[in-house]
Formats: C-alpha cells, structure tokens, sequence
C-alpha cells in the first residue's frame, strides 16, 4: 500500500503523516527528492527554491520525475512492512506514476486558507510568506498552472480517492483519520 497525501501550503499534510507512521507507514516525501537536488546543486531548501527546483527536474525529466524517484526509493527500501506514505504530490503527472503501484490511493488533506496561514506562520519554517497577502499570491501560484512542469494543486487534488477537512483540533482529525483509514487502506 502506498498513500500519497496532497494538499495546500499548511493543511496538516505532515500531521496526517505522523499519523500513518504512528501505524507502521514509512515515510518518503517528493520535497525530500528536491531538497537532496538542491543540496548537490548547493542551495538552500528554501520555499522559492523547492518550487523552481520542482519544475526544472519536472522539465528535464519529465512531470512525474519525482513520483519515479520516490517509488524506486520504494522499492530499494521495501521490507514487508504495511506499506508507505508519499507527502507533496503536487502535480497531475505524478499522481499518474504513483498509480502504476496498484496499491497506490491519493488523499488531499483541506483546511480553509486563513487556518492555513495560522499554521504556517506557527511553524516559522523558511521561506513561508511573511504576510497573508503574500501567502496568497503564493497560493494562487500554485494552483492552475498551464505550465505541466509546475505545481497544479487544483488538478491534483481533483485526482484525490480520498480527502479529509482538518479545521478543527487535532483529536478530530485523528478520529477521522481512525475512520478513513480502513477505506484509505484498501480494507
């Protein structure tokens, strides 16, 4: 089984994460695979950085690179257990490539946008927009992108088996998780 999780800037895709791994899923993200890119190219995994990054590697290996990457990491790393997580599916493409595993179901976790700009300005990690305004712009360049080596979160979240809203504290997201999940999994 392997659960791609998708959603926008500060939806609680990590704290899904740590979810499923508290249940045995390792975990694996498509921003790991262009962090360890930046590193050899000597950048800094900043946010503008992981966004141009995502797109050149989409450019110069095709849309669903890093879903390619992400499952042969997979595969080398495979040890019997319960199956794997894959955070920051961004794009369309790689939803395809990730669904080559016939075990593969997407789920996009939602939050409304002003308890999203909470989140991120809590969490304090680089790069994050330092007003609303500019977590909005940023945002709204994510979204409907034509270019298909771009981040097209609309698109992507349209191919979710699965979504989950977590607005509220986080015992209802774990509730609602505790009752996705057999359907998540496939049970």
């Amino acid at each position: 089984m392997i659960i791609g999780l998708t959603g926008r800037n500060g939806a609680g895709k990590g704290t899904v994460a740590e979810w499923l791994q508290a249940r045995g899923l390792r975990y694996t993200s498509l921003s790991d695979e262009l962090r360890a890119d930046l590193r050899r190219r000597g950048l800094q995994p900043t946010r503008d950085n992981l966004i141009a990054g995502g797109r050149r590697l989409r450019e110069e290996g095709g849309p669903g690179v890093l879903a390619q990457l992400v499952l042969q990491r997979i595969a080398e790393e495979a040890d019997g257990g319960p199956g794997a997580i894959v955070d920051s599916v961004r794009n369309p493409a790689e939803v395809e490539v990730l669904r080559t595993n016939p075990g593969f179901r997407l789920l996009e976790v939602r939050a409304e946008r002003r308890t999203r700009y909470e989140r991120i300005r809590a969490r304090n990690r680089a790069g994050d927009a330092a007003s609303f305004e500019e977590f909005v712009r940023q945002e709204e360049a994510e979204l409907n992108s034509s270019d298909v080596a771009a981040q097209r979160l609309v698109a992507t979240a349209a191919m979710a088996d699965l979504a989950i809203d977590n607005d509220d504290a986080p015992e209802a997201l774990e509730a609602a998780l505790a009752t996705l999940f057999p359907e998540l999994a496939g049970e």
